[in-house]
């Protein structure tokens, strides 16, 4: 299925005189306050392009910072090894992308258990297989059976393998940013790279206030190769942001437009996305709540913040603090993912399978919420107002106290008239009872199995596989010979 066209009117929760006081009090913090960037390399681009660098901070004047927001394109095109699955990011687009980061994975039959390859090639090929899915995402789960020095090539690989659908590269260090380039390089070609970006890689902000090493290592090798790159502030309200949540935004907001300034002063028109990730935390105990109308609210007004700077934006899908896929899930799930769909996001990562405060991705929760998302799918058609869809002859034509179920303008778009789910339950008590009394839970752990029993993969040339193995093998004995040797201690 192709990413969505959002032509329906966006949730603007906040006025125009808000939006403009949060713009205000951004430039505010840049200019007075500053942020704290961790890079001898991105200190030295900031300094020669105006920005005022003391030591490790930085402050931005605010006609730089809008300088420099102008050169960053509204629209932009990711590649796909598919091309008929490329995506574009911007205008009435609105893609979904699976869940991201988890250490842990969750299903009915096994448990919670710490995440493996074997999972995550699980988790790519169920979102090859949904419709409802534009993109395989990145770390769909940490798999931790694998070295982590090298583990990142793995879950590239991964990627282009078991689906042709546009995936994320690594951003953990720049010599895995580095190696996710020269792997996709393999695929696409450098040029056809340098045009369109074949790589979309997430930049999370170590809020408040400071751009880590590994981030900005990570921001310079994408930004210098021109692939598009999401600045995301990670804000939990109350913790890393002040509990207002004008104040979060205000924050936010200054954290991402310092990132996306960086990125067009290393390469000027350099595709970049405007990142949020608001909730807030439970202050009884100092949790991280997901699927609160903190951070629905915080979605919304994200959205309009990047319409404000005509920049593609990205917020958070199925976001929950449950467990397990329960009600607690469900409810927090729907509020999160309806605030997504209604702000008009363009990119909507954790659309499927994020639990437990993102911790664990679970199967079951994942093709449960690719349920809400083919629902998604069907809100975002509106409504259709027609001679067709007035129906007027069926109307006249159906005698008062009798029924539709038979006539001609029914049985012409009974096919299409409904989205019809895959996993939700529709029957009869007596005969759900009869088949088994199963609960949405089972009949998702069901589906799972089916759909990784049914998987086919998409054809891969096999001289760009071999290609990538190769490329794997050589950078895999370079990460070898780099650790110690255990030194071998006689026993007399």
């Amino acid at each position: 299925m192709t990413p969505i066209k959002y032509d329906l009117p966006l949730y603007a929760l906040a006025s125009e005189e808000g939006i403009e006081r949060i713009h205000e009090a951004s430039l505010k913090i840049l200019s007075d306050f500053g942020l704290e960037f961790r890079d001898e390399d991105c200190l030295e681009v900031l300094k020669k392009n105006g920005a005022d660098v003391k030591g490790q901070m930085v402050r931005f004047d605010p006609a730089l910072v809008l300088s420099f927001l102008s050169k960053a394109p509204s629209t932009f095109t990711q590649l796909a090894r598919n091309p008929d699955r490329n995506i574009t990011l911007g205008d009435n687009s609105m893609v979904f992308s699976p869940v991201y980061g988890p250490p842990y994975v969750l299903d009915r039959e096994k448990g919670r258990r710490a995440g493996t390859l074997q999972d995550f090639q699980n988790f790519v090929k169920l979102a090859y297989m949904s419709p409802h899915l534009h993109h395989s995402g990145g770390t769909l789960c940490e798999p931790q059976d694998e070295p982590v020095e090298t583990r990142h090539m793995d879950m590239v690989f991964s990627h282009l393998k078991f689906s042709d659908k546009p995936f994320m590269g690594s951003v953990t260090s720049a010599e895995n940013a580095a190696d996710s380039v020269a792997m996709a390089e393999i695929v696409f070609g450098k040029e056809a790279m340098r045009q369109t970006p074949a790589l979309l890689s997430l930049i999370n902000v170590n809020s408040p206030r400071r751009y880590d090493e590994r981030m900005l290592s990570a921001l310079k090798v994408y930004a210098r190769a021109r692939q598009a790159l999401i600045i995301t502030p990670f804000i939990l309200a109350g913790a890393m942001g002040p509990c207002t949540l004008a104040g979060a935004l205000a924050q936010q907001n200054a954290e991402a437009l310092a990132g996306i300034v960086l990125v067009q002063m290393i390469q000027p028109g350099s595709p970049v996305v405007y990142g949020s990730f608001l909730s807030a935390i439970d202050l009884r105990n100092g949790a991280p709540v997901f699927g609160s109308p903190e951070g629905q609210v915080g979605t919304l007004v994200s959205a309009q913040l990047a319409r404000r700077y005509k920049l593609p934006a990205r917020t958070s899908g199925t976001l929950c603090s449950s467990r397990v896929p329960d009600a607690q899930a469900g409810f927090e799930s729907m509020m999160s993912m309806q605030a997504a769909v209604f702000s008009g996001a363009h990119f909507v990562l954790h659309s499927a399978g994020w639990l437990e405060s993102g911790l664990v991705a679970g199967y079951e929760k994942f093709v449960m919420d690719c349920e809400i998302l083919g629902m998604m799918h069907t809100w975002a058609r509106g409504l259709e107002v027609s001679d067709d869809t007035l129906a007027m002859e069926a109307i006249g034509g159906v005698d008062p106290g009798g029924h539709h179920l038979g006539t001609d303008h029914t049985m012409m778009h009974y096919k299409g008239a409904f989205y019809e789910a895959q996993l939700f339950n529709y029957e009869a008590f007596e005969i759900w009872k009869q088949n088994g009394a199963k609960d949405t839970y089972e009949l998702a752990h069901e589906k799972v199995r089916s759909l990784l029993s049914d998987y086919e993969p998409p054809e891969f040339d096999k001289s760009i596989e071999e290609g990538l193995l190769d490329y794997m093998k050589r950078r895999k004995e370079e990460e070898a010979s780099k650790r110690p040797r255990k030194s071998k201690v006689s026993v007399s």
